[in-house]
């Protein structure tokens, strides 16, 4: 039984007294006593220490006061189970030595057995577990096929991914192979996520607002859509498809149970485009978090009255800032849960 079961409750279509809260990004860099395990360890050192894993994502339950936990990991640790080489460089951030370019390439990416591949990312959700002692739900994740293929082409991080995206419109038929590899190993690395215990999921299309409203509909949602299909009938699955409000309307008809909005789409409009009553997740610009605390209050509240406090989870529009100090995102978190409507 977990104690704080509001953020499931939620997801599950209940009207709730508040909404829950929690911060993608969570456990991280604006945390003193992550960046003192950062200072030991290498990233992927990190991702792969199961013990690691669940200290760091224990942090923010216990130090700001979160609804739910979101496992530390890495969306690129199913690309490189698959077999491509990424390495994490240092005011770079992700590095492919020898990106996907080629009908070879694809060809050469496996679809591994994901219980042995990313075994230490199971081990990792069973320590969590153990460590939160019911406390909050656990949230596991991965990146949507898009946003993979994006890094896997591009060879590195970009604001445009002008060379994943020439590959994708170019080659159309490699694509739809590569993003279908991404996808059947994806499905089979979140169904192991749930047999280790996480309690809902959130798929992170990073990089859909790349695209067109024409071409995500190609490249992008047919792909996310089939995760969706594949996991929503054993836990809650979240979407959030960063840039993306074109398509809001569209996935509110699929099995998501929830929604996520970045900054960039009012919540009034969020909620025209998906009707109604679809939980919607978000969308407090993370820079917010720099301001006064005065101001990080009244602009979470101003948000919460925008959305409505029911089917509704407070976060931020994207992940939060490095800089952002520990007080501000704890009277973020203490705003949602003191929420009262007036």
């Amino acid at each position: 039984m977990i104690k704080n079961d509001l953020f499931l409750r939620i997801l599950q279509g209940e009207k709730t007294e508040r909404p829950a809260v929690w911060m993608m990004r969570q456990a991280g860099r604006y945390l003193p006593e992550f960046r003192a395990l950062r200072a030991k360890y290498d990233f992927f050192t990190r991702c792969r220490t199961p013990e690691l894993v669940a200290e760091i994502t224990t942090q923010p339950v216990d130090i700001v006061g979160v609804d739910a936990a979101i496992l530390f990991s890495d969306i690129l640790v199913v690309p490189q189970a698959m077999g491509i080489h990424i390495e994490m460089k240092e005011q770079v951030g992700p590095y492919l030595p020898h990106p996907i370019r080629t009908k070879a390439d694809i060809e050469r990416v496996q679809i591994p057995e994901v219980s042995e591949a990313l075994g230490y990312v199971m081990e990792g959700i069973r320590l969590t577990k153990e460590r939160l002692a019911g406390e909050v739900p656990l949230i596991g994740f991965a990146g949507a096929p898009w946003t993979i293929f994006c890094y896997a082409v591009e060879g590195k991080g970009s604001k445009n991914f002008d060379t994943a995206k020439s590959f994708a419109f170019s080659y159309p038929e490699w694509t739809a192979e590569f993003l279908q590899k991404i996808t059947d190993t994806t499905i089979a690395y979140l169904r192991e996520k749930v047999k280790a215990g996480v309690d809902a999921l959130q798929l992170f299309d990073s990089w859909g607002g790349v695209l067109s409203a024409e071409d995500y509909q190609k490249y992008s949602w047919p792909y996310t859509r089939q995760i969706v299909e594949a996991l929503s009938q054993e836990v809650p699955v979240i979407v959030f498809a960063k840039g993306c409000w074109y398509a809001l309307e569209e996935m509110s008809q699929s099995k998501a149970a929830a929604l996520g909005v970045d900054w960039t789409c009012s919540p009034e409009m969020a909620r025209k485009l998906t009707g109604g009553k679809k939980v919607l997740q978000g969308n407090l610009d993370p820079a917010w978090l720099l301001a006064p605390i005065s101001q990080i209050k009244e602009k979470t509240q101003q948000m919460i009255r925008a959305f409505g406090k029911e089917h509704y989870i407070a976060n931020l529009g994207h992940g939060i800032l490095p800089h952002v100090p520990v007080e501000h995102a704890r009277a973020f978190v203490e705003t949602v849960k003191n929420f009262k409507e007036s």
